[in-house]
């Protein structure tokens, strides 16, 4: 990380907002991926993860971190919802291993519900650092090169790119050679097409909280001058 990034970062991840929607953003991550499991038939033939509903407010935070705060701090948060959503697994495996009375009859629905394969965990973590840095990434340059104008277009542009790497990732590592490839390109093609929306539809709202953190924290970010490491 370039000094500069570093000397940005002490002063501005203090501010009471940017710790707020810092833990909304890490709650959700943990959220989804703990009803990741549950599937959801909104259509028929169409079959999602309950996931969807949750994981595409994530993008619109990584678009608000970046867009108000720049890409230092959104690449501090990514990082740091990867090693919250790691630990919570690593909990999760643990308590499903621990020895439980003969009287507890819960364990395999308790399992069921928070147990996770080494395959799925991966497939999800891999997924979500490639989307989540190239979300943030095409943002920021697209910000400076358009002057600050069409945010629509950042928004929408980088989540187009970014949900692409996360779901074509998570859902071939997670269930390739465990179905047939229709199906699998059928899953990542309507998972995709879902979060691509949800993130148009919610455009307005991304809008109003971004003007409102601009205000509020007196900061508009442009990455003149940052190193586009990821670590």
């Amino acid at each position: 990380m370039a000094a500069t990034d570093k000397k940005d970062l002490a002063r501005l991840t203090l501010s009471a907002p940017f710790l707020v929607i810092c833990v909304l953003y890490v709650t959700l991550l943990i959220l989804s991926n703990l009803i990741a499991g549950k599937m959801w038939a909104p259509f028929a033939g169409v079959t999602l993860p309950a996931a969807v509903m949750l994981f595409p407010v994530t993008y619109i935070f990584g678009d608000i971190f970046t867009e108000v705060y720049g890409y230092a701090r959104a690449r501090l948060v990514i990082w740091l919802g990867f090693a919250m959503c790691a630990l919570a697994v690593i909990v999760y495996m643990i308590t499903i291993a621990l020895p439980y009375p003969g009287f507890w009859t819960n364990q395999e629905a308790f399992a069921a519900v928070l147990g996770t394969t080494p395959r799925v965990f991966a497939a999800s973590l891999v997924g979500y650092l490639f989307g989540e840095f190239s979300n943030s990434m095409i943002l920021s340059k697209l910000k400076v090169k358009t002057g600050g104008r069409h945010l629509w277009m950042r928004t929408i542009g980088s989540t187009v790119v970014g949900e692409a790497f996360d779901s074509v990732i998570f859902i071939t590592v997670s269930f390739a050679g465990t179905m047939p490839g229709a199906a699998l390109g059928q899953m990542i093609l309507f998972q995709y097409l879902f979060k691509v929306v949800f993130e148009v539809v919610l455009t307005p709202v991304t809008y109003l909280v971004i003007g409102k953190l601009k205000q509020v924290e007196g900061v508009d970010h442009f990455d003149t001058d940052v190193s586009y490491s990821v670590l």
